[in-house]
């Protein structure tokens, strides 16, 4: 079996499983997150994008895009709303 097929997996679940918090943080308006988890998680996963670009790892940078993403939804209506 190819090893990039074993890191989609792992992506596809890391990023399903960020989806569920998503979803309901923007449903009710309300992250119940701790705030410093998700600032050092943005900030971590922002730097582990760009890493990713630079060792130009597609699997890698798809993923901690993605993170990021969710996560600054997050912590923008931590931020918004509290």
């Amino acid at each position: 079996m190819n090893g990039t097929w074993i890191g989609l997996l792992g992506m596809l679940l890391l990023v399903s499983s960020w989806a569920p918090q998503t979803l309901e943080t923007i449903k009710h308006k309300k992250c119940p997150l701790n705030f410093r988890f998700v600032i050092i998680y943005v900030i971590a996963s922002f730097l582990l994008t760009i890493y990713s670009y630079i060792i130009r790892d597609w699997v890698f940078l798809t993923l901690n895009a993605l993170a990021t993403l969710q996560s600054a939804i997050n912590l923008l209506v931590k931020f918004r709303y509290g």
